[in-house]
């Protein structure tokens, strides 16, 4: 049986903590600005999964508190990466159970096949209840990957 490939690695670079938005689009911006900032995806990546939100709503916010966000593999993406983005204070994305949002996870994978085991892959990571409420208390980017199980390069 094959096993999914880990995460890709999470730099200091895609770590933004105590970001202050001022809505949903703003914090997912952040977030795409440090995916591109970890070199997995240009700058229109951003552009990409703020639209992907505007089109088909908040089905982003998978658990209470955090947001996945991602979009469509193509020529923004450079390779797999991810991003984290803690929240000083809490933003509604507009989802009827799982608002407010305090941690938005970005992700971008370089194929369909790998973008799907990557969402398996961070699923498993948050079968644990307390990861998301973990990773928005942590203080360091060292923290959010030992939480995460990542690696910084």
């Amino acid at each position: 049986m094959d096993q999914l490939p880990a995460l890709p690695p999470l730099p200091d670079e895609g770590v933004v903590i105590g970001a202050r938005p001022k809505d949903w689009r703003e914090s997912v911006e952040i977030a795409g600005r440090a995916l591109a900032a970890s070199g997995a995806t240009d700058a229109g990546y951003a552009v990409d999964m703020v639209r992907m939100i505007e089109e088909h709503g908040p089905y982003v916010v998978v658990a209470p508190g955090l947001a996945l966000a991602h979009a469509r593999p193509g020529p923004a993406v450079r390779r797999d990466g991810l991003a984290i983005v803690t929240l000083a204070e809490p933003v509604p994305f507009g989802h009827p159970y799982n608002d407010p949002v305090c941690v938005v996870l970005a992700l971008a994978g370089a194929s369909s096949a790998r973008h799907l085991q990557l969402v398996a892959e961070i699923a498993n990571i948050f079968n644990d209840s307390d990861a998301v409420t973990r990773i928005a208390e942590a203080t360091t980017a060292d923290e959010i990957r030992g939480i995460l199980g990542a690696t910084a390069s």
